[in-house]
């Protein structure tokens, strides 16, 4: 099973309590505090584009790259009416490439915890590639404790056209939490079922630390106050070596 197929219709109903506004806040911070200048910005995994659209609306120019089309359909929707539109690529992060650099680069809401080990140094390669020189990197990670202690965990969201049954199990071995999906959606009188498949790895401070100094970056901090801090939602903040 895929992820983020069948999800891409429902993910924004479903997400309804993130609080996007404040990660945005957040990134603003972050370019005050760094003191350079930050026009033109990279939303990597961007999903179905809502923080691209909310910092678009903020007078920023937006990439916004994600490896689902469907998710990317969505996000080219809601972003039709705003100008200058963002420009949207299909492209994983494992295969970024664009046709020149970015003042910053974000990746929100567990974009990186899909990201296998073995894969995060090829990503920070290529976001060292096109962030320039001093630019910066921030983005968020599931911290590992977070992750185990959904192992076992079963949800359910519902409303009266989607029924929606997520089961979560911590694969110790690969240091991973693998959670599937049943969606049931209502057509007429009958509800039709589809699935899918999500794997998140667990990545150590220590671990990330070491691929973004491998890779071109320097002075990363790690920040566990920020927005969805309580849930155990850490953020990673790297400076492209000059």
């Amino acid at each position: 099973m895929n992820c983020y197929g069948p999800l891409a219709a429902w993910y924004d109903a479903l997400t309804g309590d993130v609080p996007y506004g404040s990660f945005a806040d957040y990134y603003e911070a972050g370019f005050a505090r760094d003191g350079g200048e930050f026009r033109l910005l990279l939303d990597l995994c961007c999903g179905t584009g809502t923080l691209t659209a909310e910092l678009c609306r903020r007078g920023y120019e937006m990439i916004a790259a994600d490896r689902s089309e469907d998710m990317l359909m969505e996000a080219r929707e809601k972003c039709a009416s705003l100008s200058p539109a963002p420009l949207f690529v299909c492209q994983s992060a494992q295969e970024l490439d664009l046709y020149g650099t970015v003042d910053a680069a974000i990746c929100s809401l567990d974009g990186i915890n899909y990201l296998p080990p073995e894969d995060l140094g090829e990503v920070f390669r290529r976001l060292n590639l096109f962030i320039r020189p001093g630019g910066l990197l921030i983005f968020d990670v599931k911290s590992p404790e977070s992750l185990i202690a959904l192992d076992g965990s079963v949800s359910v969201d519902e409303d009266e056209d989607l029924l929606c049954l997520w089961r979560a199990d911590y694969d110790r071995d690969e240091d991973c939490l693998v959670y599937g999906m049943d969606l049931f959606e209502r057509e007429g009188a009958l509800w039709r079922r589809s699935g899918e498949e999500h794997v998140e790895y667990a990545h150590e401070r220590s671990f990330l630390r070491r691929e973004l100094g491998a890779h071109g970056f320097e002075a990363v901090l790690f920040d566990a106050h920020g927005p969805q801090g309580e849930l155990g939602r850490v953020f990673v903040t790297a400076k492209r070596k000059a």
